[in-house]
């Protein structure tokens, strides 16, 4: 059984969507009840995320995301649901009622977060066994207390097949549980399952709610892969989460400082650099440049020095630079990790050197130029040629001007030979950009399909008309008894995305319950509601909304005559509906 309508539209009025956003994104611009910010859903330097406080809704005239209260929470911490209709209740100090018979699906994801509670207490208890010597003795090497290791809830996983699964059976949980949940592989032909992590280091990693959404374990000894981490769950999605963000978010450093390892982090908290932050052992991600720029406004990127770590760090940089946030680069030297770094010169020695990191262009540049035999006429060119494309990329004047007096002087030229060059860079880019600008606007069939596969119309210019009908329904509910009067059904929409927004919409009006964005945006999908939100944004070409539906509802009509073979009873609706618009038009 679905959650009361009246609960959910009582849990929406009664939750301020800029107040919700606010917690999230940084909202600043304002136009009339529109908020501006940078949209948390894609990379973006000028705020297009829009929060009304009148309709109590959110879009992105970017990416087209948009939807009320519960969506935006379903979307940025990635919840079923009623997992993010708890959030909110919770929020607005509501309790939400039982579903019927309590269905497995719908605890799932609480299930698995209970799991992995007990899991890391499991873990942190195994670190003073007999059977974890070697996990302790890896803590005193790297010079980490335990108090920090309480702090973040450190564990160790023995070098035993069944620890784990035995102490999580006993306390009631089943094989397959632990098996989704990551913590345990099935053996041989499904039979029985062993621990998934074994001889480890074990690292918790918590939300920012406070959740053990998953682990991460590293090797005791020489083996590889030196890291492993949870496979994405319900609960997790390796792509989307930070190490220690749940600290991190805290901090009053004005920045979040963006290492490699797990260790790292612990090390650098311990030391008072309590902004520091990791990506779970995986390449970092769009989804995590966006989660970090959600709660800084200055990231600082200190990556291992070696040839590794500063590959990392150049995929890094165009991904936070897209979020429009202040982007700085810390070089190591030849001292190893930040974690050797502090241990070798001290946190004081650590802290001057976050002072003078350079910026994501001086670091771009002098590994551009580190690269290239700068001896050379064809090391100069080329060196010349990869920067100028750097240089081309900045917006604001002076700055651009100022790196090109640093570009000419290394790469042996004039200032003005460098600038001739950019000139020519950003032309072309100008080029490029008005012509992919033109081909969007030649492609008709492509502005109006849904962004989403899953919601394509089938019959376009039905869809249109469909989407007409929609329009005018959430803009002027009465007109309903319009389309009943013509005997018109929802069996007729050709698109069953906008079918049910029209159900929707009709039983609300037939249960005299309010017909509001914010509340019809609460009964559909994420990718229904972006859609559903475009819908509403386009404006109406008819001004006439009595004149307006009629002509929506032939216009589908006559689209089903055109590709279909009617039956009577069609066309019976047609004729009938054509003899009224022409008594309408006094013809």
């Amino acid at each position: 059984m679905a959650l009361p309508d009246a609960f959910l539209d009582e849990l929406v009025s009664r939750t301020d969507i800029v107040e919700l956003v606010s917690g999230y994104v940084r909202l600043g611009k304002r136009s009339g009840t529109n908020m501006f910010g940078l949209c948390p859903f894609h990379s973006e330097k000028t705020p297009s995320f829009s929060v009304n406080s009148e309709k109590q809704i959110y879009y992105c005239f970017g990416c087209g995301k948009g939807g009320g209260a519960i969506g935006f929470i379903r979307e940025i911490e990635n919840l079923p649901f009623r997992d993010a209709v708890e959030v909110l209740a919770r929020r607005a100090g509501m309790t939400v009622p039982e579903e019927a018979g309590q269905l497995e699906v719908a605890n799932r994801r609480r299930k698995l977060l209970e799991l992995n509670r007990d899991a890391a207490r499991h873990f942190h208890t195994m670190l003073s066994s007999p059977l974890c010597t070697s996990a302790r003795d890896y803590l005193v090497q790297r010079g980490i207390t335990k108090a920090s290791a309480t702090r973040f809830g450190l564990g160790a996983a023995p070098d035993s097949w069944t620890t784990l699964l035995d102490a999580m059976q006993k306390k009631g949980y089943k094989k397959t549980e632990l098996i989704e949940a990551g913590l345990c592989r099935p053996g041989r032909g499904g039979e029985g399952a062993y621990d998934f992590f074994r001889n480890r280091l074990m690292f918790p990693v918590i939300d920012v709610r406070g959740n053990v959404i998953a682990f991460s374990g590293r090797i005791l000894d020489d083996g590889e892969p030196k890291y492993i981490n949870s496979p994405d769950t319900v609960a997790f999605t390796k792509s989307r989460n930070m190490y220690a963000l749940n600290f991190a978010k805290n901090s009053k450093a004005g920045n979040l400082l963006l290492v490699e390892g797990n260790i790292d982090v612990v090390t650098l908290h311990q030391a008072g650099f309590d902004s520091a932050v990791a990506p779970l052992g995986t390449a970092f991600t769009a989804e995590q440049a966006r989660l970090m720029a959600s709660y800084t406004e200055t990231v600082i990127i200190a990556f291992d020095p070696d040839e590794a770590g500063k590959k990392a760090t150049l995929r890094a940089l165009p991904l936070l630079e897209a979020t429009g946030k202040k982007i700085k680069v810390v070089d190591l030297g030849t001292s190893g990790d930040p974690d050797d770094y502090i241990r070798k010169r001290g946190a004081d020695a650590f802290k001057a050197l976050l002072r003078q990191g350079e910026s994501q262009t001086d670091y771009r540049l002098l590994t551009i130029s580190k690269s290239h035999d700068m001896q050379t006429d064809e090391g100069r060119l080329s060196y010349l040629a990869k920067a100028t494309d750097i240089l081309a990329e900045i917006n604001n004047m002076p700055q651009r001007e100022i790196y090109a007096v640093k570009v000419a002087k290394e790469g042996g030229v004039s200032v003005s030979a460098v600038n001739t060059e950019i000139e020519k860079r950003v032309k072309a880019k100008t080029k490029a950009k008005a012509k992919n600008r033109e081909r969007e606007v030649m492609r008709p069939k492509t502005n109006i399909q849904p962004a989403s596969r899953e919601l394509r119309y089938d019959n376009e210019a039905s869809a249109v008309a469909e989407e007409g009908i929609i329009r005018c329904l959430m803009r002027d509910p009465t007109l309903i008894k319009i389309a009943l009067e013509t005997g018109f059904s929802h069996t007729e929409f050709t698109s069953t995305f906008l079918e049910k927004v029209y159900i929707t919409l009709e039983s609300r009006i037939s249960e005299d319950r309010e017909v509001k964005m914010s509340l019809i945006l609460n009964e559909l999908e994420s990718s229904e509601a972006s859609q559903l939100m475009r819908i509403m944004d386009r404006p109406e070409a008819l001004a006439d909304n009595d004149k307006t539906i009629h002509t929506y509802i032939e216009k589908i009509r006559s689209e089903k005559l055109r590709t279909h073979v009617p039956d009577t009873d069609t066309l019976l609706k047609i004729r009938q509906q054509k003899t009224k618009s022409t008594e309408r038009n006094g013809e």
